[in-house]
């Protein structure tokens, strides 16, 4: 699988020790929410990932906070 990443999401995953098959377990197994203007919000455990609209990576990080059950 090729992932499509902004540059901004290569640095947050530089940045955030977030390594890429940590990011392909995460997109393969984590639940999907939908984000503001038709993106989506994939969680897995204690790290997320942003996909546009488009299928690119915008971000990814770790939570720190619970999020509300949907």
């Amino acid at each position: 699988m090729t992932l499509h990443l902004t540059t901004h999401a290569k640095t947050r995953m530089q940045q955030r020790g977030i390594r890429a098959e940590a990011l392909e377990a995460l997109l393969d197994h984590g639940r999907v929410a939908r984000g503001p203007g038709g993106s989506e919000i994939v969680i897995h455990q204690k790290k997320y990932a942003v996909i546009g609209s488009s299928g690119v990576v915008i971000t990814v990080g770790h939570r720190t906070k619970r999020l509300p059950r949907s």
